[in-house]
């Protein structure tokens, strides 16, 4: 694995790409939507889905602060533009173009919510890696691990490439599975059921609607 650094960095870059495409519905990704024990009656509760719910809680939060940062830099950008050097561009302008973006930057507070996202970022990313050195004790614990590893790793909710399309399949396999065995217990990546329904009946549709063309 890398080391922490630079798996925070790769973290980041995801979660813009995430933003960017805005195929990823925020308020899908809650602390236990449905109100349900993260234990059964009688049995331990699993470490592995407490540190879950845990990343879960440091993963919104640093999305939500990378919207904000990114909010703040579009709105410098728009106000004084971003520093750069032209060849012809005098030094004192360059150092009044600097001064300017540096008083808009701490008006703002485009730093400190940049360094807000990187704080919240480090969190995230050693409790993602405690999550995974945690053995799980549960199918929600394996399903928590599975989700946090998707929701790290892919580039949209919907990305087609290798092994995200079979990591989704076998996640909504699981919560089906976990869901008829611990009705009771709450399950991360339960949210995806709904979605793969969608994509399934939209699938037959669209089906449908070229076997109906190809017979006209």
């Amino acid at each position: 694995m890398a080391d922490s650094e630079t798996s925070t960095s790769l973290s980041t870059v995801t979660r813009r790409m995430l933003l960017a495409g805005t195929s990823l519905v925020l308020p899908a990704w809650t602390i236990n939507p449905f109100g349900k024990s993260s234990s059964v009656d009688g049995e331990a509760p699993d470490d592995a889905l407490r540190l879950w719910s845990e990343w879960n809680e440091a993963n919104l939060r640093t999305m939500e602060f990378c919207c904000r940062q990114q909010d703040l830099e579009t709105r410098l950008l728009t106000m004084v533009g971003f520093p750069h050097a032209e060849i012809d561009l005098p030094e004192e302008e360059l150092v009044a173009h600097q001064a300017r973006w540096d008083a808009a930057d701490k008006e703002a507070g485009y730093s400190a919510a940049m360094e807000a996202e990187e704080a919240a970022a480090r969190r995230e990313q050693e409790l993602v890696e405690t999550l995974m050195a945690t053995p799980a004790t549960s199918l929600a614990g394996v399903a928590g691990k599975l989700d946090a590893v998707l929701r790290e790793g892919e580039s949209s909710s919907d990305c087609p490439e290798f092994p995200w399309t079979f990591i989704r399949s076998a996640l909504v396999d699981l919560v089906s599975i976990a869901r008829q065995i611990e009705p009771d217990r709450f399950v991360p990546g339960t949210d995806r059921l709904a979605r793969c329904a969608e994509l399934s009946s939209m699938r037959e549709s669209q089906k449908g609607r070229h076997n109906a063309q190809e017979r006209t």
